[in-house]
């Protein structure tokens, strides 16, 4: 369920934390695009992804052109279907240096994001789940409260 405190965009009717939030402006797909002319593993890490984050929480899934986003308030993760895996990332307040990330980007101080690759079901471990958990809380923007 959106919540309803969330700005919408009167033009493509995303909902995002800020008004006027600059974003690209298109209608999202249906989630199925992503996935045609894609071996079948990839619909399946996607769906063990998406069950992940629903245990966590309430989340919209967001088919937008070339990704798949989670969002809360905000987008802490997505996916992008390629042909044999997923390639994503998430959102933590931190800097986490961990093998399974193929690069960390800084934007800000409380703003890393993590990127990965799925290529198989076991991937979706518990370690996966937690740094889902955590960028979940970035989603809901809790880490604007603490104090580092």
């Amino acid at each position: 369920m959106p919540d309803e405190s969330l700005w919408r965009c009167p033009k493509c009717g995303r909902r995002f934390a800020n008004r006027n939030q600059t974003h690209t402006c298109h209608a999202l797909h249906d989630l199925d695009h992503h996935f045609a002319g894609r071996e079948p593993i990839v619909r399946e890490l996607f769906d063990l992804v998406a069950a992940a984050v629903r245990s966590i929480g309430p989340v919209i899934v967001l088919p937008e052109k070339t990704r798949i986003a989670f969002q809360v308030r905000m987008s802490f993760a997505q996916v992008t279907p390629r042909k044999r895996w997923l390639d994503g990332h998430v959102v933590l307040a931190r800097r986490l240096e961990h093998p399974r990330f193929r690069k960390i980007e800084t934007f800000s101080p409380r703003n890393h994001v993590h990127v990965f690759r799925l290529e198989q079901p076991d991937d979706v471990d518990d370690t996966f789940v937690a740094w889902m958990r955590e960028a979940y809380a970035v989603g809901e923007q809790r880490h604007l409260d603490e104090r580092h």
